[in-house]
């Protein structure tokens, strides 16, 4: 049955009564911390506050300095901002075993601020790099705080270079060109689940806009806006702010220790 007004307390039961749940999250459930997405009416793209070549790998390895340029000001945003109530909220079911795992399209790790365990991140994170010509940060940890410094207090030339061998040090997001990270474990969480929360993601970036088509399960929509998914049994859509709406799901599960500011 096809509803479009799924009640809090509805989907508060769907969760309790749930084997495995699965959340699928996308930048809808940061923009209240401030970060800024790609495809709303304000979004990057739709603004064009930047190339969208900025974000194409070809592009990058081109010009970088085009890209550092965006990270300035990302990297400022994202050393502000804190995890929304839905990621709080998310945390809180996973501490409580009533989610399995968390699929998410974002970069800005506030999934793990939040205390969330078990993620697939699968459009890789801002807080990992690696040097495009000898990878010397894949093998071990890139010194976050100095990377960013770079960027931020080198205007002129906020391209960070490799201290190895000089080569161009690339964020480990994934451009587009790129292949999506940890697709078949998230297949394998996908097949095993009976219920994925679909939150804050228009469904417009493939592929990872098919998980939600790979799923036989219940799929609960959380967005605020138009989604791409073909209405079917067991799918429910809510055209709702995230924040607002778990805020009231929470208080049927009992869940109340979420910083809500």
């Amino acid at each position: 049955m096809l509803d479009y007004q799924l009640m809090p307390k509805k989907c508060a039961s769907l969760i309790q009564d749930a084997d495995y749940v699965i959340a699928f999250t996308g930048a809808g459930i940061s923009t209240a911390a401030g970060i800024p997405d790609f495809r709303s009416p304000q979004g990057i793209y739709t603004t064009r506050q930047f190339d969208p070549r900025t974000f194409d790998l070809q592009y990058f390895l081109k010009h970088p300095d085009a890209f550092y340029r965006f990270a300035q000001e990302l990297i400022d945003i994202l050393r502000s901002t804190q995890p929304t109530y839905t990621h709080q909220f998310l945390a809180q079911l996973e501490s409580h075993h009533l989610i399995n795992g968390i699929i998410t399209q974002n970069i800005d790790a506030l999934h793990q601020m939040a205390g969330t365990k078990n993620i697939i991140e699968l459009h890789g994170s801002y807080y990992s790099a690696s040097c495009i010509r000898c990878n010397v940060f894949r093998e071990s940890n890139l010194d976050i705080d100095w990377w960013q410094d770079k960027i931020v207090h080198s205007p002129r030339s906020p391209v960070p270079i490799c201290p190895r061998c000089d080569g161009v040090i690339k964020p480990g997001m994934v451009f587009f060109g790129e292949p999506v990270l940890d697709m078949e474990k998230a297949r394998d969480w996908i097949s095993r689940c009976d219920l994925m929360l679909v939150l804050g993601s228009s469904l417009n970036v493939y592929p990872a806009a098919l998980i939600p088509q790979l799923a036989d399960a219940t799929i609960v929509v959380v967005n605020k806006g138009s989604v791409s998914l073909a209405p079917a049994r067991d799918r429910y859509f809510v055209d709702s702010d995230v924040d607002v709406y778990f805020q009231q799901v929470a208080q049927y599960l009992g869940i109340d220790n979420i910083d809500s500011e």
